[in-house]
C-alpha cells in the first residue's frame, strides 16, 4: 500500500521551485531545500529521492507555469513576429516585477555545468529547448508561406540566434538592468533580423 503524503505536494514544489529559482541548483543546499520545503528528510527521500529529481520536477513545474504561459503569448500572437516581441516583452516584465526570485530566468540559470554534467536534467533541458526552438520554426515557417515574413527569411537560422539572444538577455539583465535601454535594443535586433 502506497504511504500518503503527510504534506501538500504542489505548495512545496512551487516553494522548492522558487528556492531553486533564486539560488541555482549548486547555490542550493540539501539542508537549505529541507528548510525552504518545509518537510523532513525522509519525506523528501521518499518522495522526490534526491536532490537531482527534485530539480528535475522543479524545472518540470517551472516550465508548466511560467513557460507555458510564455509560450502561449507566442503561439496566440496574430503572427510569428509578433509573438516574439510578445515573448520579449513577457521577460522584460519578469525583469520588472518584484516578486520574482531571480533576474534570471529559472531555465537560463540551468545552463551551468553543476546542471548540465547530469545527464538526466541535460536530456531534459536539451528537450525543452528543442520543443521552443521546432514551435518558433513552424510558427515563422507558416508565416513566411503565407508572405509575412520576407521570402529570403529563414527560420532555421533566425531561431537559434533569437534564443541564444534570450539567454544574453538574462545574463545581461544580472550585471544592469534599465527597461527602456532593452526594448531599444531588443527593437534593434529583431527588426534587423525582419521581426
Amino acid at each position: 500500500m502506497a504511504r500518503t503524503l503527510e504534506f501538500d505536494y504542489d505548495t512545496t514544489l512551487e516553494r522548492a521551485t522558487r528556492l531553486f529559482w533564486k539560488s541555482g541548483y549548486a547555490g542550493t543546499s540539501l539542508r537549505d531545500l529541507l528548510k525552504e520545503m518545509g518537510i523532513g528528510e525522509s519525506s523528501f527521500y521518499n518522495t522526490l529521492k534526491s536532490k537531482k529529481r527534485a530539480y528535475l520536477e522543479c524545472l518540470k513545474h517551472y516550465n508548466e507555469t511560467v513557460d507555458r504561459k510564455r509560450s502561449k503569448e507566442f503561439l496566440e500572437a496574430p503572427t510569428a513576429a509578433l509573438g516574439v516581441r510578445a515573448l520579449f516583452k513577457d521577460i522584460l516584465e519578469s525583469l520588472d516585477n518584484p516578486d520574482t526570485p531571480s533576474v534570471i530566468c529559472m531555465m537560463a540559470g540551468s545552463l551551468t555545468h553543476e546542471v548540465l554534467d547530469e545527464a538526466e536534467l541535460r536530456q531534459y533541458i536539451e528537450g525543452r529547448i528543442s520543443t521552443l526552438q521546432n514551435a518558433m520554426i513552424a510558427r515563422m515557417s507558416a508565416d513566411k508561406r503565407d508572405g509575412l515574413l520576407a521570402e529570403g527569411f529563414e527560420p532555421e537560422l533566425v531561431v537559434p540566434v533569437v534564443s541564444t539572444y534570450m539567454q544574453g538577455l538574462w545574463r545581461m539583465a544580472l550585471v544592469s538592468y534599465e527597461r527602456t535601454r532593452f526594448e531599444r535594443q531588443i527593437d534593434v535586433f529583431l527588426t534587423g533580423l525582419g521581426l
